[in-house]
């Protein structure tokens, strides 16, 4: 359906909304910064640094570090997120390295580490270790720099391509608007991308695919040849993000050729599916270089050379059929369930039976594609068993779906009385804030929801400042009754309202 708004949100351009959607979302992911220190980021320094796969030199700081006889230290992961955020950390080391001796420097030598007072014994041991080794301060600022400048926009790149996927199909730039933005701060895609994560990342980079596949505004800017080796390339590049990509690689794939069969001949399929397969060849063939210089086969993932560790022992390397608890876990658990983290999830269950007849939004192929999509994930996850270690970290696994199962959300979104839908919205944007900023799924007995009584019972937070706050030494004596985030939201509120209210070109101020 082709968007009929020619006089968008404040006389906009649908240009010039993506735009501010997009910086919208950039500056307030960056500003919602969790100091997690995950696996991912240390393939990003050593590539960074010595552009080398070898993390030797973090030994011990993580449990995803394992060493292989002859060939040193590595994650248990696929390298796709690492190599990128590699490159805004390179190009910051000139302001991060000095930053780095001088704190050494002015530290000295045989100092015990200040007390950190997290109610987590291993973040307290791992934050005095990285201080032991000099390392403290170029960890966090490296993930600073990789959130800020490599997840936040990727996260708010996938927000805008969801808006004009919307706007074509709702006809209206101020739908497609509303809807975006509760896509980017109503769903755990804020929460996600609090710091670098690969789940996530593959989820837009899947997406990207299938809306290049799919070309929902029959676009003629580029050939459906070109759009099928894009797809392909996005499928391929969700392998090399993580391996439960293939799920979604296996997706697209089907996907593109059964498009191709329902629109041509199967010459046609054929030689579209050949495309397809062209473009996953580049980022397997990456994938499959990273795997032999780190392990020395090209075929074998980082997962089959790490030493045993919890549910290992439960089918290949901790990969087995579906289970059905942990099925239920995965859309239920009060910690990390996918109905949990956002009930507003539940609505795409109703799309089916809403998107029909005369009031039909998106094409039912293309609808059950995406549920489709959906459906493979989840059965995929629950049968590997590390998704049973989420109860420390919140809903991750699941989030490649994320903007998958956002469309048919919308489809029934638009279809509620307008009163309700301002009553879901709110609710979907109040808790998934919550979660971004308190984060904490596992201390509370109400899992997810314990951010949300946190939030509304102790006050507004930013997970950043509550490190900062929990620190002893010199951050403790400035801030001794913790840190308010209220400033900087007064301050990126300004800034936000500076974005939306800028005069447009040939717009008299």
């Amino acid at each position: 359906m082709i968007a009929r708004d020619t006089n968008g949100p404040l006389g906009l351009t649908p240009r010039q909304i993506a735009v501010r959607l997009f910086l919208t979302c950039w500056i307030v992911y960056a500003l919602h910064f969790a100091t997690n220190i995950v696996r991912e980021i240390y393939p990003a320094l050593a590539i960074g640094d010595h552009f080398s796969f070898r993390v030797d030199e973090y030994a011990h700081l993580h449990p995803d570090l394992f060493e292989t006889e002859g060939r040193g230290w590595h994650i248990n992961n696929n390298p796709g997120v690492s190599m990128l955020a590699a490159i805004p950390y390179t190009l910051a080391r000139p302001v991060i390295d000095p930053i780095v001796r001088r704190a050494q420097r002015m530290r000295g030598s045989g100092a015990p580490p200040p007390a950190y007072a997290s109610p987590w014994p291993m973040a307290r041991d791992f934050y005095a270790e990285t201080w032991r080794r000099g390392l403290d301060l170029k960890l966090g600022l490296a993930a600073f720099v990789m959130q800020a400048f490599c997840m936040a926009p990727s996260s708010a790149l996938g927000v805008v391509v969801m808006f004009f996927v919307l706007r074509r199909l709702f006809g209206s730039d101020h739908h497609a608007l509303w809807l975006a933005a509760l896509y980017a701060f109503g769903t755990p895609v804020f929460f996600r991308t609090g710091y670098l994560n690969q789940n996530m990342m593959l989820g837009h980079i899947a997406f990207l695919g299938f809306v290049a596949l799919w070309n929902p505004t029959q676009s003629p800017t580029w050939s459906t040849r070109t759009r099928s080796l894009l797809g392909g390339l996005a499928g391929g590049a969700a392998v090399l993000f993580d391996y439960s990509g293939t799920v979604l690689l296996l997706g697209l794939f089907l996907y593109a050729v059964l498009t191709r069969l329902r629109g041509g001949s199967a010459r046609d399929a054929a030689v579209h599916t050949g495309w397809f397969v062209v473009g996953t060849l580049a980022p397997i063939g990456l994938l499959m270089f990273y795997q032999w210089q780190s392990f020395g086969h090209p075929l074998y993932p980082g997962q089959h050379w790490m030493p045993p560790v919890a549910w290992i022992d439960h089918g290949y390397r901790g990969m087995s059929p579906p289970q059905p608890d942990l099925l239920i876990a995965l859309a239920f658990d009060r910690r990390y369930g996918l109905f949990v983290s956002c009930p507003l999830f539940l609505l795409a269950l109703a799309a089916p039976f809403v998107n029909r007849g005369a009031s039909r939004r998106l094409p039912g192929f293309e609808l059950a594609a995406l549920l489709g999509c959906v459906g493979l994930l989840w059965l995929f996850c629950g049968g590997v068993n590390y998704a049973r270690l989420q109860f420390n970290t919140g809903i991750k696994h699941l989030a490649p779906i994320f903007p998958f199962l956002f469309v048919p959300v919308a489809i029934v979104l638009t279809r509620l009385p307008r009163s309700g839908r301002y009553f879901v919205a709110v609710l979907a944007v109040a808790q998934a804030w919550c979660l971004a900023m308190y984060r904490d799924v596992e201390i509370g007995p109400l899992g997810v929801l314990d951010s949300v009584a946190q939030v509304f019972l102790g006050g507004f937070q930013l997970p950043a400042l509550t490190t900062l706050s929990r620190m002893g030494g010199g951050v403790s004596a400035y801030f001794p009754n913790g840190v308010s985030p209220l400033p900087l939201f007064v301050l990126v509120a300004a800034g936000l309202y500076g974005i939306w209210m800028a005069p447009r070109p040939g717009t008299p101020e």
